[in-house]
């Protein structure tokens, strides 16, 4: 069986037959279209293009013959990628957090460091994790092979997470940080484009949630690894609890990235482990779910190209504000161990107290993602966690009890990754062809998020114990503008499926008979 192969110069009036063995995907033609103002394109006159049809073997296919297929395909999938990325964002998260872990470890004092030094080593980190994102998802798309990339760039994170074991100033602590964060920006919005890669939208929502229960889990586990390093390690040959903490956290980064190397997929096309059949199917999933093909090749895939499109599509900017303003009012998790701490408790509890709520979010997140995968349906399942956060922020503010300011802590955790998880996805779903530019968006959207968490660190001063009354009130706001932005979205996506379900010519989407939205 022959997969689908692009022919980037032939222009096709009317759907092949289904004898056609390739599908006729003009893919430079796609780009430079969508790029072009509406009067420029021929297709604004002559409406959608007709539907893409099938290589011949898999149209030949009974729906349940089909079914059973792609259930084998996706479990194949999803055993030799999901268990690996998730390791490795396991990691990546707490390579990036294991800080605020660090800090109750004595850290500052050991590097004699003042309230300001230690949130300035917080937020730099995210300075070189902005600046990278998106020069490497563009890499990354040209490049073609996330398992090698990725692998790559986790062992170098990981040898510069060890590294900061050997800091002895916040100088040396401030370049440590940075680097990192440089480092570390190729994976999760690398990964968000990987897993769009492989899924349809439809698929997309749990795959996400599944890829970032592995921030969830180290949330967990962080806590309780910290825990036994300080109780356990403290003054080990000559070395501090916190700078065991950063040898060893780095020391399995470098481990399971070497394992990476032999376990991930590339893109469906470039993937040896498949066999033919099982490319050509993965490859016509993605076509078929909005009628143009993905990732082809390296020769169709334009750095600044993609890029120019996303910068240019204004969806890109309300999803940007929608997706800033959830990362904003998350970013208590980034202290999650110092406001727990404020409970009152020893260090040794309070970082076991870290873990029920991101066991908790674990499950949330599943259940509301797996949820709107099943219903389609993205708005209310961003809205509602978002504003159950609103609730668990005034909590915080508002008492020092134990047991209320302890039940905001496992609401708080819950809501705003669950509404994270769907918005990225919304993303995918919104921008999916071609790929270029949903790579560009993907890692766009995602480092202007994070800005937040470079004056993040600031609302938490040493000071504003134990209510963090400000940090507490730029949450709430920043929840409320997440509410607004998701429901702006949704108006402007409800009237753009009307006009593709009569049939008009809508800038940025998918031209095809079928394609819709997903709201």
């Amino acid at each position: 069986m022959t997969e689908p192969t692009a022919h980037p110069k032939t222009n096709r009036s009317s759907s092949p037959s289904l004898g056609d063995s390739a599908k006729v995907v003009d893919i430079e033609n796609i780009e430079h279209a969508k790029a072009s103002s509406s009067h420029d394109h021929p297709d604004h006159h002559h409406g959608q293009k007709p539907a893409l049809q099938p290589p011949p073997w898999i149209a030949a296919l009974s729906s349940e013959e089909r079914h059973s297929l792609e259930k084998k395909l996706k479990r194949k999938i999803d055993l030799r990628l999901m268990p690996a990325i998730i390791f490795m964002y396991i990691l990546n998260y707490i390579d990036r957090n294991n800080i605020a872990a660090a800090k109750l470890a004595n850290l500052e004092r050991d590097l004699n460091l003042s309230s300001v030094e230690y949130q300035t080593s917080v937020s730099i980190l995210f300075v070189g994790y902005l600046l990278m994102q998106i020069p490497s998802n563009l890499f990354l798309n040209k490049l073609g092979k996330p398992a090698i990339y990725l692998p790559c760039c986790m062992i170098i994170w990981g040898t510069i997470s060890a590294a900061t074991s050997a800091c002895t100033s916040a100088a040396g602590l401030y370049a440590v940080r940075f680097f990192l964060g440089f480092v570390e920006a190729a994976y999760f919005p690398g990964c968000l484009y990987y897993l769009s890669c492989w899924y349809t939208r439809s698929e997309l929502g749990l795959r996400t949630a599944i890829l970032y229960s592995g921030a969830l889990i180290s949330g967990a586990f962080s806590g309780l690894i910290s825990a036994g390093v300080v109780s356990g390690l403290d003054g080990a040959r000559g070395y501090g609890a916190w700078q065991w903490l950063f040898i060893i956290e780095g020391a399995a980064t470098i481990v399971i990235a070497f394992a990476c190397f032999f376990v991930l997929p590339n893109f469906p096309r470039t993937t040896s482990w498949l066999t033919e059949e099982e490319r050509t199917l993965a490859v016509w999933r993605l076509e078929e779910d909005v009628g143009v093909d993905d990732w082809v090749g390296r020769k169709e895939q334009t750095f600044w190209q993609g890029a120019k499109m996303a910068f240019v599509d204004f969806r890109t900017y309300i999803l940007m504000v929608l997706l800033f303003c959830i990362v904003a009012s998350g970013t208590v998790t980034n202290f999650f161990p110092t406001v727990v701490n404020t409970l009152g408790y020893s260090r040794i509890h309070s970082l076991l107290l870290t873990a029920p709520p991101y066991v908790l979010a674990v499950i949330v997140t599943f259940a509301n993602a797996w949820h709107a995968d099943k219903t389609g349906e993205r708005y209310f399942h961003i809205a509602i966690p978002m504003c159950v956060a609103i609730v668990a922020y005034i909590i915080a503010a508002a008492t020092t009890h134990v047991a209320p300011r302890y039940l905001s802590m496992m609401l708080m955790v819950p809501s705003v990754y669950s509404g994270f998880v769907v918005a990225l996805a919304w993303i995918s779903n919104t921008m999916p062809r071609p790929p270029a530019k949903r790579a560009a968006a993907l890692a766009f959207i995602n480092a202007v998020s994070n800005c937040s968490s470079i004056y993040a660190s600031y609302l938490y001063p040493n000071s504003a114990a134990p209510h963090y009354t400000v940090a507490m009130v730029v949450n709430c706001v920043t929840a409320f503008i997440a509410v607004c932005a998701a429901t702006v979205m949704r108006i402007i996506l409800s009237r753009q499926n009307k006009k593709l379900a009569r049939g008009e010519w809508v800038e940025g989407a998918i031209n095809v008979e079928g394609f819709r939205f997903k709201l």
